[in-house]
């Protein structure tokens, strides 16, 4: 064997070690985003659990806002339905429309001073109130996981090593910008 054969051949080889190495850490990236999916898949499973406690719960106090109990219950279904479709772009605007009807169902609770000092009411308020803090931290994850994953499949040389093995881009968990506004917590209170 020749010098430049040789020479060749050490090329190919750190060619070849170099396209598995982008390989294998894409795949990594990937699976990233399939990861920080599934944390908030579990904790909207939870969420969605706990709900009909709450709603339960009010029932017992809350005879006339039927109404409130009604739109938490649709909302809940529709980040459900979401969820479990994996509709990244079906469940922000689902997140929001859960997120304001809880939290007019919990400005509605202050008008029942039973319901407000009622044990379970209190800690499945402040289960729930934790779950959505956890949410808002896992799709936090989530967007910075798809954001490495859409950047690193589009950067040179990843884009060469990406499009040959068909990996796709990830959807961004997004919210409208009414979802994104600031609360008028005055407004909560007249409801």
């Amino acid at each position: 064997m020749g010098i430049g054969t040789i020479i060749v051949l050490g090329v190919l080889l750190v060619v070849v070690v170099y396209a598995v190495m982008l390989y294998n850490n894409l795949v990594q990236v990937k699976h990233n985003v399939s990861k920080a999916w599934a944390n908030i898949d579990v904790l909207l499973k939870q969420r969605h659990d706990e709900l009909p406690k709450l709603v339960e719960t009010c029932k017992q106090y809350m005879k006339f806002e039927q109404e409130t109990l009604t739109k938490v219950m649709e909302a809940r279904s529709k980040v459900f339905t979401a969820r479990e479709q994996q509709n990244i772009a079906a469940l922000g605007p689902a997140e929001g429309a859960l997120r304001a009807t809880l939290g007019n169902l919990f400005a509605l609770a202050e008008a029942y001073p039973d319901l407000k000092t009622n044990q379970t009411f209190q800690q499945l308020q402040t289960r729930i109130s934790g779950l959505e803090n956890a949410i808002a931290d896992r799709r936090e994850f989530y967007n910075e996981s798809v954001n490495i994953n859409n950047v690193r499949i589009e950067q040179f040389p990843d884009s060469i090593v990406a499009g040959m093995f068909n990996f796709k881009p990830a959807q961004l968990l997004e919210f409208t910008a009414e979802e994104k506004a600031d609360v008028d917590v005055g407004r909560l209170f007249k409801s």
